[in-house]
């Protein structure tokens, strides 16, 4: 995620908006993915799940505010070099995670704040627009053979795969339902279409060192999946989110027996591509708990079990950014 666009030495350091991140969104989505995960778990009646959410989906607002501001700056003030960031194979489908961000906060506010559905709805077409935008330039890239086979890696998934299918969950909670399930079919075709040559990719060997911590993203779809499913039909039985956990449980697996790769690299604010998909996946747990009726132990603990982890990510990042080190030097 921290890939320079060219192989061009600087011969100074760019001002601090011009390097602003795409990557930097991840932060944002996870922490709103949170506060999705201790929603659903404050209707299993845990005392602290509803303050807890409250609170992560305002500092999730904030931040994804602060983000789209900084990020229309850099638009203003560094045009062409956001351009170049758009058509670049691992930058442009990292903007993604923009509109991504936007959809779950979407999905997230329309049941809390109904009278707020036709500003909610605008958003969600722009989001939808952008998403699409780029969506359209990474399928391009790979169907003319654009795409260096080095850069084939997990990264490629988020405009098409989780962009599909959050947007269903935003389109589902403006009670759209017809076009949810259209967008969700388009995000599980998507993840057909990119799931072979991805894997195909991540068995042939490492990924290059600074796409490593990238590897989260691959846990998303799976779990994405589920938790979209037992949003879009709430009368899904447990049964049938097991069978999404279990297809998880493959991605999560295959990216744990690759610690190696990923767990001796420098941290930098990449690994927060573990965020979301750990966060979705806990939120999955605890509705496929609440529909089966089984012990809500279980779902309390794999929500502490993700908010483990962000917090981590949480601290290391303040630690990066106290430092200094947040954002790349070219």
């Amino acid at each position: 995620m921290n890939q320079p666009l060219s192989s061009a030495s600087t011969l100074h350091v760019r001002p601090w908006l011009a390097r602003l991140h795409p990557g930097l969104f991840a932060i944002p989505l996870g922490i709103l993915g949170l506060d999705g995960a201790w929603q659903h778990l404050a209707a299993l009646s845990i005392r602290a799940a509803q303050p807890t959410a409250k609170a992560l989906l305002a500092g999730g607002l904030a931040l994804l505010a602060l983000l789209s501001l900084l990020w229309l700056g850099k638009a203003l003030r560094h045009g062409s070099l956001l351009k170049r960031e758009f058509f670049h194979p691992v930058q442009g489908p990292l903007l993604a995670l923009w509109p991504v961000s936007i959809l779950l906060a979407v999905s997230q506010l329309a049941p809390l704040y109904p009278g707020t559905k036709a500003g909610l709805l605008t958003a969600t077409l722009l989001a939808l627009l952008l998403q699409g935008m780029i969506a359209w330039q990474v399928v391009k890239q790979l169907a003319t053979g654009q795409m260096p086979e080095e850069l084939v890696t997990p990264v490629l998934y988020l405009p098409i795969v989780p962009g599909g299918l959050v947007g269903a969950m935003a389109l589902a909670a403006l009670d759209l339902h017809g076009f949810a399930m259209l967008l969700l079919g388009m995000g599980l075709g998507g993840w057909a279409l990119l799931e072979m040559r991805i894997l195909h990719r991540l068995f042939d060997g490492p990924l290059p060192l600074a796409l490593r911590p990238t590897l989260g993203i691959e846990m998303a779809p799976a779990a994405v999946a589920t938790l979209a499913a037992s949003a879009l039909w709430p009368q899904l039985p447990a049964e049938i989110l097991v069978i999404g956990l279990g297809i998880a449980c493959g991605p999560v697996v295959a990216v744990l027996t690759r610690w190696h790769w990923w767990s001796r690299t420098p941290f930098t604010f990449s690994f927060w591509s573990f965020s979301f998909p750990v966060a979705a996946l806990a939120a999955a747990i605890v509705e496929a708990v609440r529909r089966g009726g089984w012990p809500s132990e279980v779902a309390l603990a794999a929500v502490l079990l993700a908010s483990l982890i962000i917090a981590y990510l949480a601290l290391r990042t303040l630690l990066l950014l106290l430092r200094g080190q947040l954002l790349p030097q070219n």
